[in-house]
């Protein structure tokens, strides 16, 4: 039957079709989209923990740093201060890379968002 020979119960039935099935397909992308972003996420929020752990390293020997400084003034304690700050400023760089790109991350499935802008056109323009 060709396409111009189909009732207007035919036409609709067949729309709502292609509506259903769109719609499972913007699901389908919606969940991937998603599961791409917390993807992103989790990395950024493993550099703020990497961060985290390597700040308290560095504070550990800050506190070795002053333990030796403090029961003698000799070499070792100035090396435990260096180590201490290095390792400090290391776990700070790192919290803060982590912290700027999660805050750079977009949590919208703005993929699904723009095909669902055309599918409204698309469905627009068969009911038109």
């Amino acid at each position: 039957m060709m396409y111009q020979e189909r009732s207007l119960g035919q036409l609709f039935s067949q729309l709502s079709q292609d509506v259903s099935s769109l719609f499972r397909q913007e699901v389908r992308l919606a969940k991937i989209e998603m599961s791409q972003k917390a993807s992103e996420a989790g990395k950024h929020v493993g550099f703020i923990v990497a961060g985290g752990f390597i700040a308290y390293a560095g504070f550990l020997a800050l506190l070795v740093a002053l333990i030796l400084g403090l029961s003698e003034f000799m070499a070792a304690w100035l090396a435990a201060l260096i180590v201490g700050i290095v390792v400090a400023g290391i776990g700070y760089f790192l919290l803060q890379k982590g912290m700027n790109d999660l805050k750079n991350v977009n949590p919208a499935p703005e993929k699904t968002i723009k095909t669902l802008k055309e599918d409204g056109q698309w469905l627009k323009q068969q009911v038109s």
